[in-house]
């Protein structure tokens, strides 16, 4: 009888890049973090190929899931474009199978991350799900009867970038009115620097926090006053709950789904964002009082959930 040796997940970033060694129940067996040689495409695949020679077990591993921020192919073979990466058309997946000999899978990262969800996390009831990771940006992923919704070119999903306010804040995608705009780390922190601009007695232990200078504030910082009960921090925290809710509100009027998901570093402010995202999801619902309701939860796998999904993906060959 064959061993089951494992199958390596990778998360590929812009500064680091994770990779462990993932059983068949979802559990990290092994895991290690290298640096990320962003701005040179070749030397990134020498790195990952590095990382997979490092976690391989004795046995024969089933193969490799590389989870990717960035537009893929359809076939998911080719990295488009990832704007914190130097891969523009780069045929991923077939030089880091001859770089390693290994059946190799590459997904999205969100997309990636919502199927460890799906499988291992959150969403293991859910047929239909939809996840939204608050981090730097805004990411998202929707599944279907347990299938991945990548869309006819490859790219669907990308949540954080439907609009929820026509003429609102520049997103760094270029269009105006992003959700990311508005629900993200970056978008957390622009308004609280503002804050302690302003200035005034809401503002004191934001200051004191970062010594006067907005410019050294970060988005933990927050957090953390908000879990202390600064008013100004859960306000903030609060804000972005609201635009999440209002968000995901639009999202259900077209693909309905049972479970929301939400994932990222910003999730770990838990009931301070998921509280007034779900009073602002059910007051936007479109036929609210008449329908049932999408259960929104916080993501259980924390910054595993990519590697632990691209390692599930590699595992059933992609999904």
């Amino acid at each position: 009888m064959s061993v089951d040796a494992g199958t390596i997940g990778l998360d590929v970033g812009g500064t680091k890049i994770a990779g462990a060694l993932v059983d068949a129940s979802g559990a990290v067996t092994r895991r290690m973090t290298v640096p990320s040689p962003a701005t040179d495409p070749e030397a990134i695949v020498a790195a990952l190929a590095a990382l997979v020679e490092e976690l391989r077990p004795s046995a024969e591993p089933i193969g490799v899931g590389a989870a990717c921020a960035g537009y893929l192919d359809a076939e998911r073979s080719m990295m488009r474009f990832a704007p914190n990466l130097a891969w523009r058309d780069f045929p991923l997946r077939s030089l880091l199978h001859d770089a390693t000999g290994l059946p190799v899978v590459i997904e999205n990262d969100a997309d990636a991350a919502a199927y460890g969800e799906l499988v291992h996390g959150a969403g293991r009831d859910a047929e239909d799900l939809v996840m939204v990771t608050l981090g730097t940006g805004v990411g998202g992923s929707v599944v279907h009867q347990r299938r991945i919704h990548r869309g006819a070119f490859g790219i669907g999903g990308e949540l954080g970038h439907v609009r929820i306010e026509r003429n609102g804040r520049r997103c760094g995608c270029g269009n105006l009115g992003c959700l990311e705009a508005y629900s993200s780390g970056t978008a957390l922190l622009v308004q609280a620097r503002e804050v302690v601009r302003t200035g005034g007695p809401a503002a004191a232990a934001l200051i004191e926090r970062c010594g006067g200078d907005p410019d050294q504030l970060r988005g933990t910082d927050v957090s953390a006053l908000a879990e202390d009960g600064d008013a100004a921090s859960v306000e903030l925290l609060a804000e972005v709950g609201m635009w999440l809710g209002e968000g995901m509100a639009t999202v259900a009027a077209v693909l309905d789904p049972g479970f929301i998901v939400i994932g990222g570093g910003l999730s770990g402010a838990g009931d301070l964002v998921l509280g007034p995202a779900r009073t602002a999801y059910k007051t936007h619902l479109t036929g609210r009082g008449y329908r049932p309701v999408a259960r929104m939860v916080a993501a259980q796998l924390g910054n595993d959930a990519g590697m632990i999904g691209a390692a599930a993906l590699a595992r059933e060959g992609s999904a």
